[in-house]
């Protein structure tokens, strides 16, 4: 009989290995599970700290319940922030085949193409502002035509990419995280043309993009932010972030080798942390769907009491049975999450310039009392902000 105890740990690394068609998933399987689960979340992180050189083992090994047990925040923020969710997954089909060129590996560029922007005119009109999708290809932009109060000496109703990215980073960016509507005023187009006159009373934009993923992009940010927690010698912040970077890193699993190396392209290589989930879609698909034929429904799903109540989830003999039909992918995944995590952390270290760890001590970092509280209770309050793991 599979070990019951790893059993969160396959169902969860099947999902891990069709995390870029959640949607499928999801039809296929209508009881989700937890991305790795907080078993196998906390046994990665862990297991990670043992990837490292002795420079940075001697702090982090101190500090290793701390990695280990926050290895699950970001499962739990799910729970606080509407913005936590997708963080975690990235719908790659809906970009098209493999290897997805149209989707812009810089974030900046993703969120530019993919968002929608709008303008409401002196009637009180909704128009659309641009008039075409902003690729990284594109050199210059159209306006709306009317958008514009005669021509004021302009030529064209055109804008360069350069100056509506620069207009994007001032403008819109900086309203990404903020809960309510994405409005600009209209004078900082108006500046971006040269003070044209305009027919506008305001601009904004709808985010269609995020709800789809951004994790390979949510990689990048958290590297760059313990690089930045290395630099301050801040063991606090190099601790959560540590283990919040764990835990997206074993979201997304690629296969490495099994000790710590330096990322030398981060970008490149968290996207292909990415597309090599995507390529295991078929394989692990097509598994599932074999054995769903095999075995009778009520020996698919069973209950199972945890937390004080009944869930649905997959029984033991069929996650037995998957497991063994995978042929070793779930140990094999999951080592390279281990390897993976580890290297993330060693790279920080370097790029911060390789500070003596020694003497930052035992910190036994933990979130403020406060925060931490209201995580646990949004948890068991049980319900989930935005998208909900589908993966």
């Amino acid at each position: 009989m599979f070990p019951k105890k790893y059993k969160p740990i396959l169902l969860a690394a099947v999902s891990l290995a069709i995390l870029p068609l959640a949607a499928v998933w999801l039809a296929l399987s209508p009881a989700p599970t937890t991305t790795w689960g907080f078993f196998g979340h906390r046994k990665i992180n862990r297991q990670a700290v043992f990837t490292l050189p002795p420079e940075m083992l001697v702090f982090y090994k101190k500090n290793i319940d701390y990695v280990t047990e926050h290895a699950v925040d970001p499962d739990m923020r799910r729970y606080a922030s509407k913005h936590e969710a997708p963080r975690h997954f990235l719908d790659l089909d809906r970009y098209g085949e493999p290897p997805f060129d149209n989707l812009p590996r810089t974030w900046t560029d993703a969120l530019m193409q993919y968002f929608q922007y709008f303008y409401v005119n002196e009637r009180g009109d909704t128009l659309r502002l641009v008039t075409e999708p902003i690729t990284e290809k594109t050199d210059s932009l159209t306006l709306n035509a009317q958008l514009f109060k005669g021509s004021n000496g302009l030529n064209s109703t055109g804008i360069t990419r350069k100056d509506f990215r620069y207009f994007f980073n001032q403008n819109i960016l900086p309203l990404y995280y903020g809960d309510g509507a994405w409005e600009v005023p209209c004078d900082s187009i108006a500046n971006l043309l040269g003070g044209a006159r305009l027919n506008c009373q305001a601009v904004f934009v709808v985010d269609t993009f995020s709800q789809h993923g951004v994790l390979p992009y949510n990689l990048e940010q958290m590297l760059k932010r313990l690089t930045d927690a290395f630099v301050e010698r801040d063991a606090r912040k190099i601790l959560r972030h540590s283990a919040d970077i764990g835990h997206y890193i074993a979201d997304a699993h690629v296969p490495l080798h099994t000790q710590a190396e330096f990322i030398a392209k981060p970008k490149e290589y968290f996207w292909n942390i990415v597309l090599t989930s995507n390529s295991l879609v078929d394989s692990v698909i097509g598994i599932e769907r074999a054995l769903r034929s095999e075995f009778p429904p009520d020996r698919q799903l069973c209950n199972e009491y945890r937390n004080n109540v009944f869930v649905k989830t997959q029984c033991e003999d069929f996650a037995a049975a998957y497991h063994e039909r995978m042929g070793g992918m779930v140990e094999a995944r999951m080592s390279a999450s281990i390897a993976a995590v580890g290297s993330a952390w060693f790279t920080a270290w370097v790029l911060a310039g390789q500070p003596d760890l020694s003497r930052l001590g035992d910190e036994t970092a933990t979130l403020p009392d406060s925060t931490e509280l209201e995580l646990k209770k949004a948890v068991q309050d049980g319900k989930q902000l935005g998208r909900g793991h589908e993966n």
